[in-house]
């Protein structure tokens, strides 16, 4: 579990979040929504600790991160795996190459060892046939699905998805979404994605917190965002032909 507890951050005097206050339980997907400007990125960077928040905390099952020494935050980031938006993989490396890279960067593990989970990810993301080719070598889709297997490498507890979803085509977008969930649900991952993919949200989503212009305005299932009572939340939602249609043919369904 993930509990952030009112961060807020100022940039050259202008605050850019205001008391953020969230939950994010293991086993579930967390989306966090906004529109651009809105705070999502920093929220994100604090909770992993990239940015130190004026104030605030972030604790991983019940450890206060900004509480503790160097070391132990270290163990803590240790236990999270990101995916990038744009995979971020080593061009000069294969694809085992690259997922073997976490465990020989934080890990003592022989050789023999580290081949073994990496087989194992690699087997899990159904791209062990692809093991020696280069990411130049691979679609776009297979290139997020190596930035995931090497995300869970480390037998990771939580898992920062940021735009996973960005650059693929729709058919594609479905299989990470759905990759990301079951391995959500089975290792019990805390799983956090930041996103504008409304039909990510839908899919997959468990638990949805909307920031706008740093605050948090709103937080429920999928299901209950159509109905919400926020203007602002709303304006973003309806941005949407999809969603507007979507809505629509619900009221006149409830009608009939």
């Amino acid at each position: 579990m993930i509990e952030v507890i009112g961060l807020r951050k100022s940039f050259e005097g202008t605050e850019v979040l205001k008391g953020i206050d969230a939950r994010f339980e293991p086993g579930k997907i967390n989306m966090i929504i906004g529109a651009s400007g809105s705070g999502k990125t920093v929220t994100i960077k604090c909770m992993v600790g990239l940015i130190e928040p004026d104030h605030g905390d972030v604790r991983y099952s019940g450890r206060t991160v900004y509480g503790l020494h160097i070391k132990e935050r270290k163990k803590i980031r240790q236990e999270i795996g990101m995916l990038f938006q744009s995979a971020a993989l080593f061009d000069s490396m294969t694809v085992y190459e690259n997922v073997a890279f976490p465990l020989r960067m934080f890990t003592h593990q022989p050789e023999k060892q580290i081949k073994e989970r990496v087989e194992f990810c690699l087997e899990r993301v159904e791209l062990s046939r692809a093991s020696q080719k280069f990411p130049s070598e691979i679609s776009g889709g297979m290139q997020k699905r190596v930035g995931i297997a090497r995300a869970i490498a480390m037998d990771i507890k939580y898992l920062y998805c940021d735009e996973p979803n960005s650059g693929l085509d729709p058919v594609t977008s479905i299989v990470i979404d759905r990759l990301i969930k079951e391995i959500t649900v089975e290792y019990n991952i805390t799983t956090v994605v930041n996103t504008h993919d409304m039909n990510s949200i839908f899919e997959v989503g468990d638990n949805v917190v909307y920031l706008h212009k740093g605050a948090k305005l709103w937080e429920g299932h999928p299901n209950e965002i159509m109905d919400s009572e926020v203007p602002e939340l709303r304006d973003f939602i309806f941005a949407s032909p999809f969603i507007r249609n979507a809505y629509q043919h619900k009221l006149s369904f409830k009608k009939d």
